[in-house]
């Protein structure tokens, strides 16, 4: 434990959180324990007590930092493309890439995330989350927004109900191909690329003119 000793008390917290991922992915999250963490991270309970007082203050900084990457994604899918379907297209390839390097947070980062800021009682990483959602939000609504003011996306369209229902659609669409490769394949002849291709066109020729 000396050189740990040596190591930041976010080094630490990092270190356990890696560890809990690992166990997260292997056995869900409701069959891991606070001793299966400490266990696999190398440290005695008591000391994983140090760093989080409960194992939803871990899974509270994996949701953190799997906002923080789906952002990066979807911030650099926007960058440097003009056309609207060039840009729609970037955000679905920049979202099964995320899914296929971080397949368990691709999983928290779309789940449904409530705060209520009235009361005190809630964690800066679930804040923090929730601010990063938001923004994340907005990148979309920009997008919507810019569509609309080029004539390449229908002008009738609620911004914030589109923004909602296209994160539902195009996370379903993602998860489903991948837990249903095997079915797609043999029933429809088709991989998993053809398959969200074709749903990813469908789903963009809603909003498109």
């Amino acid at each position: 434990m000396g050189r740990r000793k040596k190591e930041s008390r976010a080094s630490h917290r990092e270190h356990i959180a890696a560890a809990a991922s690992g166990l997260f992915m292997r056995k869900g999250i409701g069959a891991t324990s606070m001793d299966d963490i400490a266990k696999a991270a190398g440290y005695s309970k008591a000391t994983l007590y140090v760093y989080f007082k409960n194992k939803e203050e871990i899974i509270g900084l994996l949701t953190l930092e799997s906002m923080k990457n789906l952002y990066d994604y979807i911030d650099s899918a926007l960058k440097n493309q003009e056309n609207s379907k060039e840009r729609y297209d970037f955000i679905c390839s920049g979202l099964v890439d995320y899914q296929q390097e971080f397949p368990f947070y691709f999983k928290i980062a779309l789940q449904n995330i409530n705060i209520d800021f009235e009361n005190e009682h809630y964690l800066p990483e679930e804040k923090e989350t929730y601010m990063i959602g938001e923004k994340i939000n907005r990148k979309m609504a920009d997008f919507l927004m810019s569509g609309i003011r080029k004539g390449e996306l229908r002008s009738d369209i609620d911004i914030m109900l589109t923004v909602f229902s296209f994160w539902g659609m195009l996370s379903g669409l993602i998860q489903l191909a991948e837990d249903k490769e095997e079915y797609i394949k043999d029933s429809m002849d088709m991989d998993k690329s053809g398959f969200l291709e074709y749903g990813f066109d469908m789903l963009y020729r809603v909003i498109g003119i």
